[in-house]
């Protein structure tokens, strides 16, 4: 097993989130221009979608290097990116890169509920040494998480089928991750009577 080794947590910010702001920032450049590959010609929003590709794979192969590890949850990322992506240039089809949104928030939500029908909340096994919190708490979350999973992936569904490219743009870089970290703060300040306090934990 690879040594997990820790790395300057705003370096970490920018390998998880430069890469979307990095896509972002080409779009708003190239997204009124056409370009030609082949013989065929491709939006820049297509173009740009395609550029995230590697760009999010270097910057996961640094996070690798730096850290020894990847989450799951990346990996998946990384997978449903290139995939979508692949399919959004092979039949030159913005609609994929948009659908994938959906499908991931739509995967996890399923990830949790599989838990959840098994009692288990997999948020605990992979949160709860970062922040203890008694088992009825990490239901409570799971529960939580999972309805706002779905809430954002029908939200993305009607966001791409009903308004703009560039208002589904802004809302996938910006909305979406900031209405999630604005609702799990919420959700950490609501469930504080659930947290294990160091003494409690020592019994």
């Amino acid at each position: 097993m690879a040594e997990t080794r820790e790395i300057n947590p705003i370096l970490k910010q920018v390998l998880e989130l430069g890469p979307t702001l990095a896509f972002f920032v080409l779009y708003v450049r190239i997204k009124d221009q056409m370009f030609t590959f082949g013989g065929t010609e491709y939006t820049g929003f297509i173009v740009a979608a395609v550029v995230f590709v590697p760009i999010l794979l270097i910057a996961m192969g640094i996070l690798w290097a730096l850290t020894g590890q990847l989450s799951r949850m990346q990996v998946f990322t990384a997978f449903m990116v290139i995939f979508f992506g692949g399919l959004t240039a092979w039949f030159n089809d913005e609609r994929f890169f948009k659908m994938k949104t959906t499908i991931v928030y739509g995967f996890l939500a399923l990830i949790l509920t599989i838990g959840l029908l098994r009692g288990r909340s997999w948020l605990e096994y992979v949160m709860s040494d970062m922040m203890p919190m008694r088992h009825d708490g990490w239901i409570i979350l799971t529960k939580r998480l999972t309805m706002a999973f779905v809430t954002l992936a029908v939200v993305n569904e009607i966001v791409w089928r009903t308004m703009s490219t560039d208002a589904w743009v802004k809302i996938e870089t910006f909305g979406f991750p900031i209405a999630l970290m604005v609702f799990l703060f919420w959700q950490f300040a609501r469930l504080q009577p659930y947290l294990i306090e160091e003494d409690e934990g020592a019994e």
